[in-house]
């Protein structure tokens, strides 16, 4: 079977930006393909290289019926096709299986993995209905309204994480101390200017108006992250009345974008802008757990992927988790009986934000550069998704330099 490669360096993504926020006026389909054009020219990589592309978008906006397509013309690879696909929450670890399947049926050589979604402005949906009372239809927020209920766990996604916090007796002052720890973890990426994330992100962001035609403002990071502490995250109340989570201990809707590129080995040390690193997918997970209790799932999830990869948890150097609850890692971390405290090194989903569709893209990026940083070795990335589903990649990372 084919061994598929990431290229050191064939990735980015854009700040994260807050709901209603700096990226709220830009169709997210457009602006990936803008990002992309500006990251590929950064890295001296030309659209022609790509032979398929898969796209990942959650929130639709309009003429993303064109999907994948539109977006690989928009960048210079009008001559590329591939799918279009959306799995909530779990988008991202999709695409690259997606696009790893296709190099290692030797059906593609480069493919573009792209993620995009703007939360800010969903779609208000009617949905005609001739037979029903009066001819009147349905509608609801694209959004909002699924947000707050899974038509099959009859529950909103908060209500998962308050079932998962009383089966397991994970109680506020835990899930405060580990929120309090992913912060510091945070600033550690904004250390020295940002440096870690200037690896893989434009820093300042240029932010275009709606045309594209000229630029409008700049991000100097990430869009909304509110620094806490112990005492500020202590006084907060439950969403929930009687619960124990609260809106601190949660992450927040966001707009962004996010992409990566897989390829063969022998591609991949042709676009890398460092030969001497090896970055190589090893296996991928997905789960589904009892309806109403998402956070469980990437458990099994990644047990999945690294009984693919042939690994145990005792052979992974980082972890990185899309974690929408902060006891999602908190539950991860006493299924494995690892240090909770020891994930998510650099920034997580819980602290940047949530764009859906890019968040675990981003994820897997910065998974990337940890183990870079470290001198090489084995990584995980899961994150759960709606309908109490999850995925989970291991990549490995190998310094030969």
């Amino acid at each position: 079977m084919t061994d598929v490669s990431i290229p050191y360096g064939g990735y980015w993504s854009t700040p994260f930006a807050k709901w209603q926020g700096a990226l709220a006026h830009l169709h997210s389909l457009r602006f990936a393909a803008y990002v992309a054009k500006r990251s590929l020219a950064q890295r001296h990589i030309a659209a022609a290289a790509f032979d398929f592309g898969v796209l990942g978008i959650t929130v639709p906006q309009k003429n993303t019926f064109y999907g994948l397509p539109w977006l690989m013309g928009e960048l210079g690879a009008a001559g590329v096709g591939g799918p279009t696909i959306s799995q909530a929450c779990a988008t991202g670890v999709r695409i690259l299986a997606t696009a790893t399947s296709e190099i290692q049926a030797e059906r593609a050589t480069v493919a573009l993995a792209i993620a995009a979604d703007r939360v800010s402005n969903g779609p208000h949906v009617y949905y005609p209905a001739p037979n029903g009372p009066g001819g009147t239809g349905e509608h609801e927020d694209w959004v909002l309204d699924n947000f707050s209920h899974d038509p099959f766990a009859k529950l909103g996604m908060i209500d998962t994480a308050e079932n998962v916090a009383r089966k397991h007796n994970i109680g506020a002052a835990e899930q405060n101390e580990v929120t309090a720890r992913r912060y510091e973890q945070y600033a550690d990426a904004l250390a020295d200017g940002a440096a870690f994330q200037k690896r893989y992100m434009e820093l300042p962001f240029p932010v275009p108006d709606s045309r594209f035609s000229k630029t409008i403002s700049e991000l100097t990071g990430d869009e909304g992250v509110h620094p806490t502490n112990a005492v500020k995250l202590a006084a907060l109340k439950p969403v929930v009345p009687g619960g124990t989570v609260t809106y601190g201990m949660q992450t927040h809707p966001a707009d962004g974008s996010a992409a990566i590129i897989l390829t063969t080995p022998e591609r991949a040390r042709d676009l890398s802008r460092d030969p001497g690193i090896d970055i190589r997918i090893r296996g991928y997970g997905q789960a589904r757990v009892e309806r109403g209790y998402m956070p469980e799932a990437p458990v099994p999830a990644a047990r999945a992927a690294l009984a693919a990869a042939g690994v145990s948890i005792a052979d992974i150097a980082a972890i990185k988790s899309h974690n929408p609850f902060v006891l999602n890692d908190i539950v991860f971390a006493r299924s494995f009986n690892i240090d909770v405290m020891s994930m998510n090194n650099f920034g997580c989903s819980l602290v940047w934000g949530h764009p859906q569709g890019p968040t675990g893209v981003r994820g897997v990026i910065e998974l990337i550069e940890e183990l870079v940083a470290h001198g090489g070795g084995l990584g995980l990335f899961h994150g759960c998704a709606a309908g109490d589903t999850a995925m989970a990649v291991v990549l490995s990372v190998t310094d030969k330099r």
